[in-house]
């Protein structure tokens, strides 16, 4: 009976792995899961699953097990099919069934659906965190850390040797001696760290769409990054001319105006990195979003400056985003390609729309840096 729950759980799981992929890109693009990142458990909105049952006719009708009946009555079928009309019914309609799922889940999920590769950690993994495996073998210890298998490996080659094992009889009793048990061994293993730096336009020209589109296209790279490192650290920038570190909840929420000055933002980054994350012991993600529209060409040049000489060379990959603005020129982007057209330490996207976003999430992490 478990076996068979076990089998029709398993089968309900896959049911709902493939619904949520076939609609991954719209649970991407929607807002809903934001604010999850710290439960064990999110609920997913999926089409309700119906399990085939035999449906009764409720109608007064003669037929089996309701009267008498003629020969040749038809069962089932009477003259007085609804037309559409008529009072309320009392039968229940279609639901929408919500689903707990975890995000280590939603994020395999993720990379199967956008076929994202493992990211492998730069560095050598100088870090190194202590911890215990069941690796050795022993003479000695607990009964409840015996090694079957080995014990009676052992007694069988004791009995060989001496001349004591019959094949026609393969009887094989060990002894105190040839009991072996399992041993902890301490193994080292290299540990990488990561942190996210993310950076956003909030001058006047970005609305609250942008700002909503940086927000579902964040939730969904950490999620990804989170399942690719054990630990890892957000950070927050906000700037118009001038940049501030925030925290999560100002950097989803803020309004502000005034001009944009793009290079107050990088400065800030580069600072942060060298203050907090040596490119030794870190691996490094920088997302800035923006509608692309910088103050002045002379402040651009001093971005592409700042990307070249310092922090792309101290980051995995550099990722920019540019969402579409009414009020923005669009001009950064066009400047970051053809300064650094083919160099793969600079990933840019185009996020015209929240339906973007699935495509977005692709460009930034489909390479595996």
């Amino acid at each position: 009976m478990f076996v068979k729950i076990d089998q029709d759980h398993s089968r309900f799981k896959q049911i709902i792995r493939g619904r949520i992929k076939k609609e991954l890109r719209k649970f991407i693009s929607q807002g809903e899961l934001i604010g999850k990142q710290g439960k064990k458990l999110i609920s997913i909105p999926v089409p309700y699953i119906n399990i085939p049952h035999f449906s009764f006719e409720t109608r007064q009708k003669a037929g089996v097990g309701q009267g008498d009946g003629d020969v040749g009555s038809v069962i089932g079928v009477g003259d007085d099919e609804g037309d559409g009309s008529g009072n309320a019914g009392n039968a229940p309609g279609a639901h929408i069934l919500e689903v707990d799922i975890t995000l280590d889940e939603l994020a395999e999920i993720l990379g199967e659906e956008l076929e994202l590769p493992k990211i492998e950690p730069r560095g050598e993994g100088r870090l190194t965190s202590a911890g215990s495996r069941y690796t050795g073998i022993s003479t000695a210890g607990p009964e409840s850390l015996r090694h079957f298998k080995r014990t009676f490996r052992q007694a069988l080659k004791r009995q060989v040797l001496s001349g004591e094992y019959d094949p026609q009889n393969p009887r094989i009793i060990p002894v105190l001696e040839d009991r072996r048990y399992r041993v902890r061994k301490e193994v080292f293993r290299p540990e990488h760290k990561a942190v996210v730096i993310y950076m956003m336009d909030v001058s006047g020209s970005m609305g609250d769409m942008q700002k909503e589109i940086v927000r579902v296209e964040s939730f969904w790279i950490d999620t990804w990054l989170r399942s690719q490192y054990q630990g890892i650290e957000s950070r927050y920038i906000v700037h118009d001319a001038v940049a501030h570190e925030v925290d999560q909840e100002t950097f989803y929420h803020t309004r502000e105006s005034g001009g944009t000055i793009i290079s107050s933002a990088y400065r800030l980054c580069l600072e942060m990195i060298e203050k907090h994350y040596s490119p030794l012991e870190w691996n490094i993600y920088p997302f800035h979003f923006s509608d692309g529209d910088n103050w002045s060409g002379n402040d651009t040049q001093d971005c592409l400056k700042l990307l070249e000489n310092d922090l792309m060379p101290r980051c995995n990959v550099f990722c920019y985003g540019q969402v579409e603005s009414e009020y923005g020129s669009g001009q950064f982007i066009k400047d970051l390609d053809g300064k650094f057209k083919g160099n793969e330490s600079l990933i840019t996207s185009k996020i015209p729309s929240k339906e973007a976003i699935y495509d977005s999430i692709k460009d930034f992490l489909g390479k595996g840096k």
